[in-house]
């Protein structure tokens, strides 16, 4: 597979895909972010476990996708990239996450060298079908696969919502960013909600 850095990623601001794969939920962002619940519990390349409270401290920005995608998740790696360099010294509390939905086909190993294409900083997670699809769920992710006719049957594409999710350093939700968001923009939003971020006390 080619990988483009982010320069020429970060000019992308379409998605060109096959038939049925790849294809935004347009108009689901308000009526999704009143059901998030930002859990996971998904497995790094290493095999350790990871959760989403293994991070306190930093805020996290996770973004579901695949390896094989043939052009929206390497434009939202890239993204999530240049929003690290745009951030400068405040990225140090941001830690950036891409959790697969093609659990199969995404191994530890094959989701770590292929993030390493992007930035060393970013952490792919995946885990077994049924994890998987339990943090999609949590997040109101929608996946599916896609298998073109004639095709064979490890030649799918798998089709799934996109956007980026913002969680607080106690794991709070805070936002969702559509995918369509120039990067420099997410950026700045990002900060914003950095410096205005206060915990919730404790109960």
């Amino acid at each position: 597979m080619k990988i483009f850095g982010p320069a020429i990623f970060a000019a992308m601001l379409t998605c060109i895909s096959p038939a049925g794969a790849e294809t935004p939920h347009a108009g689901e962002e308000v009526q999704q972010e009143a059901g998030i619940v930002p859990r996971y519990l998904l497995m790094d390349y290493r095999g350790r476990a990871v959760t989403n409270e293994d991070f306190p401290g930093s805020f996290q920005l996770i973004s579901f996708g695949y390896t094989f995608c043939p052009d929206v998740c390497p434009t939202t790696l890239s993204k999530m990239s240049l929003i690290m360099e745009k951030l400068g010294k405040q990225a140090d509390r941001l830690q950036p996450l891409f959790i697969t939905v093609d659990p199969e086909r995404d191994t530890p190993e094959v989701l770590h060298r292929y993030i390493a294409f992007f930035n060393p900083r970013i952490i792919g997670l995946t885990g077994s079908p049924e994890l998987v699809r339990r943090a999609a769920d949590n997040f109101k992710v929608k996946y599916e696969k896609y298998l073109e006719p004639g095709a064979a049957p490890n030649r799918y594409a798998v089709d799934h919502s996109v956007g980026m999710y913002l969680l607080g350093p106690d794991g709070r939700f805070l936002a969702r960013f559509a995918y369509g968001m120039p990067f420099g923009e997410m950026a700045e939003r990002i900060r914003a909600l950095m410096e205005e971020y206060r915990e919730e006390p404790a109960k």
